[in-house]
């Protein structure tokens, strides 16, 4: 495994992270104990930090997490977990409901605490919203020792600049903005370099699309994209490749990218994923699929506040 520095947290993490929302569910049910061996998987392989939260799988993610981190030393994992995002319907940002939502989660994941809170999918709200209640409920919990450093998560990449012009954040998630289809966060990188955060790339496989199985019926992206990211899969396939391992041989392989998550609901998932880590994209393929994909680049999808969209 490889690992590098988090930013400002100086927490080494793995350049390989483990997205929990399959865990919760969200990509296919899966038994207690799958999910107990994936984790577990996950962790002999060297991949040390695991990302959730209460919106996947509506709370089962954390429980199923929580379950398997039982009897583990604490300090052979860093974990995230995410307030003010509770389901499709339901983002509240406000104090008390943060408050009681971080705990609600420690419960869970009986971990003691976490090592990142995320403000999850901030587009969701009011950034005034977001400062006054979220993250002024963060920074308390830090001074509790509930948590140990403080971030925020979402789509839209309008929202970062909006939020870091004023709040200090230790660390983002941006996600499905670096992959074989859109690199659109590089454009960030300058600006989470000047402020020393963290930065997490979720979502490489654009949420199912640059996978063989193809999203699943909830997938926002609309059709062109979808039709474009379903011939380069069919390219790839022809040529005896998975593109699933070709976007994560390309997300891993940039430096300034602390660690891409990306979720398994197996361990033989896991040692897959494991196995690519370190490795260059082949050249060739990886111009083809991107010329192949050059129609729709950096196309995405909506949402939250139409004034991030």
């Amino acid at each position: 495994m490889i690992y590098r520095t988090l930013g400002k947290t100086n927490l080494q993490v793995s350049v390989l992270g483990l997205g929990c929302a399959a865990l919760g569910g969200v990509y296919g049910d899966l038994s207690e104990k799958e999910a107990v061996e994936t984790l577990h998987t996950a962790l002999d392989e060297g991949i040390n930090y695991l990302d959730t939260a209460p919106l996947y799988g509506e709370t089962r993610s954390e429980t199923m997490v929580g379950k398997a981190l039982r009897g583990v030393n604490r300090e052979r994992y860093t974990i995230s977990s995410k307030v003010g995002r509770y389901s499709t319907t339901d983002s509240d940002f406000s104090y008390q409901r943060v408050k009681d939502g971080l705990d609600q989660s420690l419960d869970r994941l009986g971990c003691g605490y976490l090592d990142v809170a995320i403000l999850h999918d901030i587009e969701f709200a009011p950034l005034r919203d977001v400062l006054d209640g979220g993250l002024r409920a963060l920074k308390d919990a830090r001074e509790e020792g509930k948590i140990r450093h403080i971030g925020a998560s979402g789509l839209p990449l309008k929202i970062f600049p909006a939020i870091l012009a004023e709040a200090d954040l230790d660390v983002i998630i941006t996600y499905a903005h670096y992959t074989l289809q859109n690199t659109a966060a590089e454009g960030l990188l300058p600006l989470f370099e000047e402020h020393n955060l963290g930065v997490i790339n979720a979502s490489p496989l654009a949420l199912g699309l640059l996978t063989p199985q193809g999203p699943q019926p909830w997938h926002l992206g609309g059709a062109e994209l979808k039709a474009a990211c379903r011939r380069a899969v069919d390219f790839c396939n022809e040529q005896g490749v998975d593109i699933a391992q070709l976007g994560m041989q390309f997300a891993m392989a940039n430096p300034r990218i602390h660690s891409t998550l990306t979720g398994a609901r197996t361990a033989e998932e896991v040692l897959r994923n494991v196995r690519i880590v370190g490795q260059e994209p082949d050249p060739e393929l990886l111009a083809e699929v991107q010329r192949i994909l050059a129609p729709v680049r950096d196309l995405t999808w909506p949402s939250g506040r139409p004034e991030y969209n």
